[in-house]
């Protein structure tokens, strides 16, 4: 596996505390690049006003840490543009919320 693919499957270990959801289906992970053991992560919050912003973002950084082997930093940069909207989540995520059927 990648290091890009097995960063982004330590992302879906991260669940959202008040939705449930994990923040790749959550559409909120942008973007992660990872060079020379360099992780770079780009996501938003549901609002800029997020108040567990700081957990979410946490939670992210260790669970890299964790899964990924050979990381040798890990920065996460919150981004605000585009700014996230329920049209960013995976069908999965909006079937978990009862807003599409199968």
């Amino acid at each position: 596996m990648l290091p890009e693919e097995q960063v982004w499957q330590a992302l879906r270990a991260v669940i959202d505390p008040e939705l449930g959801i994990n923040i790749v289906d959550l559409g909120l992970v942008y973007s992660v690049e990872v060079q020379e053991g360099q992780v770079h992560v780009a996501m938003t919050m549901t609002t800029p006003a997020c108040p567990l912003h700081t957990y979410i973002t946490s939670s992210s950084e260790a669970a890299i840490w964790q899964t990924v082997p050979n990381v040798r930093s890990v920065e996460i940069q919150l981004v605000w543009n585009p700014l996230w909207n329920p049209l960013m989540m995976t069908s999965a995520a909006k079937q978990m919320l009862g807003w599409e059927t199968k």
